[in-house]
């Protein structure tokens, strides 16, 4: 389970910053083929922030026809691409415009984009399939297209290296088109039973789209998307996201701003079933009990901390989104306390113990450097174990020392205080904060931020009880 886990999460979302104030605007038309695996865009970016340092990325499968600056001046433009995309994973080319100097670079107010793509169309996974299937994958399966916003970058959007912020949560306005599809979803909006619909969204979103041949199910407190389950399986599904969101709701006094959408979809090579957030879309990719399917197999339980885990994300991963080199173990690690917490209190303690107990296991010989010394992703060895257990077991433990009142009181100063980056000066300065008192927060300091046997004090801590 723990290896299922890393891949969703762990692709599930980049690294990126606190909510975007000023996010752009993408405006324009987008045509798609499922049958032939083809993309058709024409957009135009506005409300471009005034970004130094940028690069804007784009899938590295789409074919440019031409950027242009559309202001001050209607030109095409040339472009030089950047190798030193190092966030990037891949997928996307990173492209920016080279001033009159060419030595920095030059940001219009507004950016035509007109390219096309071609993607290969696995249709099985007997005869016709790829050799690997992932969150960025521009995926083409026959009877739907699915592709996330971030990763796969099949639309530009802007990166500012300088302060690690991400713009690919957008304001929209665009036409899309699939004349082979019966229904149209998109991050932001419901789905639609159409071939042809104009979608805006009055907030930004990660335009993560699913489209294709497939009916839905709307109940108010989540949607679904192809559907291949009992209505008993998915009304209990449904009151259990339902309860979930609740206990969120009650313990950090932030509503959920809208239900999340599940998404029901195959993979392009066999043996590959995971899930993974753009949210409020949660996408599942399996066949039978892989993929969503594993939520409703009653045979297992572990699928009910995952799902309180993709709930979590809402509020860290959409709500509030962090950076800088301890961001993404902000991010999994607050994520997963909060779901040890709520199966505790909502399935049991001795549900809760088995998950404890597991981590307890994980952590045995894990060395790491203190928190207070990390400067860059790179000195962090182990990521998964890292984020999925060292860093949710720290915070259980800080529990333990300061008591579950001042936890939730410093999950909440994390969530809403403005920052520029969410890195060890900014943890330690919400904790500081919160406790108000300078003996405990040394305290905390010396046993577990700073401190080359934070590991072995962790497991200490927990297992003195």
């Amino acid at each position: 389970m723990k290896k299922i886990l890393a891949i969703v999460l762990s692709l599930g979302f980049s690294i990126m910053t606190i909510a975007q104030e000023n996010s752009p605007t993408i405006k324009g038309k987008v045509k798609i083929s499922i049958v032939e695996g083809t993309f058709d865009c024409d957009l135009t970016i506005s409300n471009i922030p005034r970004i130094q340092d940028y690069l804007i990325r784009l899938n590295s499968g789409m074919n440019l026809l031409h950027i242009k600056s559309k202001k001050p001046n209607d030109f095409v433009l040339g472009f030089n691409k950047s190798d030193k995309d190092t966030t990037s994973t891949g997928e996307s080319l990173a492209y920016y415009f080279p001033d009159n100097t060419g030595k920095g670079k030059f940001l219009p107010n507004e950016l035509q984009f007109r390219y096309v793509g071609k993607y290969a169309v696995a249709t099985d996974t007997i005869n016709n399939y790829s050799n690997a299937d992932w969150k960025g994958n521009i995926a083409f399966n026959g009877f739907s297209v699915r592709a996330d916003g971030s990763q796969s970058a099949w639309y530009p959007y802007l990166y500012d290296a300088e302060n690690d912020i991400s713009y690919e949560k957008m304001y929209y306005d665009i036409e899309f088109e699939c004349i082979d599809c019966s229904t149209i979803y998109v991050n932001g909006n419901k789905p639609v039973k159409s071939t042809k619909v104009n979608l805006k969204a009055n907030q930004p979103y990660e335009m993560a789209i699913f489209c294709g041949k497939y009916d839905f199910i709307n109940d108010g407190n989540l949607i679904l998307l192809n559907p291949t389950f009992s209505k008993n399986d998915i009304d209990s599904f449904s009151k259990l996201v339902n309860q979930y969101k609740q206990y969120y709701e009650s313990k950090l006094k932030i509503k959920f701003s809208e239900p999340p959408v599940f998404i029901s979809t195959t993979p392009t090579a066999p043996k590959y079933g995971w899930l993974f957030v753009s949210y409020p879309t949660i996408m599942g990719i399996g066949y039978g009990n892989d993929g969503i399917g594993a939520l409703f197999d009653k045979n297992k339980d572990w699928y009910k901390q995952f799902i309180a885990h993709e709930l979590g994300h809402y509020y860290f991963g959409t709500y509030m989104v962090p950076n800088s080199e301890l961001g993404d173990m902000i991010s999994e690690g607050f994520t997963e306390y909060l779901s040890l917490k709520l199966v505790e209190e909502l399935q049991g303690k001795d549900f809760y113990t088995k998950k404890i107990e597991k981590k307890f296991e994980y952590l045995t010989d894990f060395k790491t450097t203190p928190i207070s010394k990390i400067k860059s992703i790179s000195e962090i060895e182990d990521r998964e174990t890292f984020v999925y257990d060292y860093a949710p077991m720290m915070f259980i433990a800080i529990e333990k020392e300061i008591g579950a009142k001042k936890m939730w009181e410093w999950i909440s100063k994390v969530l809403d205080k403005k920052t520029n980056f969410t890195n060890y000066d900014f943890l330690l300065s919400t904790l500081r904060e919160t406790l108000n008192d300078e003996k405990k927060t040394q305290k905390i300091v010396e046993q577990y931020f700073n401190n080359v046997k934070s590991t072995e004090n962790i497991i200490n801590n927990l297992k003195n009880k």
